[in-house]
């Protein structure tokens, strides 16, 4: 299974993961998440493509027995060194390191859009989950990004290109569908539209102009222009990037 880091250079990744985790649309996003989890003290949860282990470390503050799991040993080294202590350990999603019925919760935050088979991840999840545990996914459609732009026709490319190096780009909107395919109940949906407004990111939009350069889908004086005019966006203070995210839950 590829890792977040297979994707993109991994200090990179790290720097724009913590920019797009601090915003206040995250934040609310990953309290909300832990609502709708609903653990009691004590309860456990894991948290799936745990990355550098920010909820681990939250959950736990809120009492309750977090696990983090991983297959990125720059990722977990990252979790270790940043949250002493944080329970994380290498694991595919499929193969969840739990014996049946052992965990209250289960969270999956912007990880099954990577995943060989995200169905498999869903059935495994059910087995690691008690009668009546909580699951929460969490993730963006890929298809549906909003960037301010005055080269509209040429942003569109981009998005889709972008879109289309990702082994399941739409998987979010399909979230509710694969919980109730799943065997999991009480299944609800919500979207809750991130804006970006920071100048951090503009690291995650040239992503998008270079992989679209490298499927061939825009041209290298195409990605600089588009590039250039959000770099400066950022350093004005007029870019705007609006990122739908889907937040599922359901009862096993």
């Amino acid at each position: 299974m590829k890792t977040h880091s297979d994707h993109i250079d991994v200090t990179t990744l790290i720097r724009t993961l913590d920019a797009a985790e601090s915003t206040p649309g995250a934040v609310a996003l990953r309290e909300r998440g832990y609502e709708l989890l609903g653990l009691n003290p004590g309860a456990t949860v894991l948290d799936v493509g745990c990355g550098t282990g920010r909820a681990v470390a939250e959950l736990a503050e809120r009492g309750a027995r977090a696990i983090g799991v991983d297959l990125d040993p720059v990722m977990l080294a990252a979790a270790r060194e940043r949250f002493p202590g944080a329970d994380v350990r290498a694991a595919d999603a499929a193969e969840l390191p739990l014996a049946a019925g052992e965990a209250h919760g289960y969270r999956a935050d912007k990880v099954l859009h990577i995943l060989p088979d995200p169905e498999s991840a869903l059935a495994e999840a059910r087995r690691v989950l008690a009668p009546g545990g909580r699951i929460v996914l969490v993730g963006q459609d890929w298809d549906t990004m909003v960037v301010d732009s005055g080269l509209g026709e040429l942003t569109r490319r981009i998005i889709a290109a972008r879109a289309d190096t990702i082994p399941h780009p739409r998987i979010a909107r399909a979230y509710r569908n694969l919980l109730l395919d799943g065997g999991f109940t009480d299944v609800t949906l919500e979207v809750h539209t991130m804006i970006r407004t920071d100048a951090a990111a503009r690291l995650l939009l040239a992503k998008h102009a270079t992989a679209a350069h490298d499927t061939g889908a825009i041209t290298a004086a195409e990605a600089e222009q588009w590039t250039a005019d959000q770099n400066h966006r950022a350093a004005t203070d007029r870019l705007l990037l609006a990122i739908p995210m889907f937040l599922a839950a359901a009862t096993r």
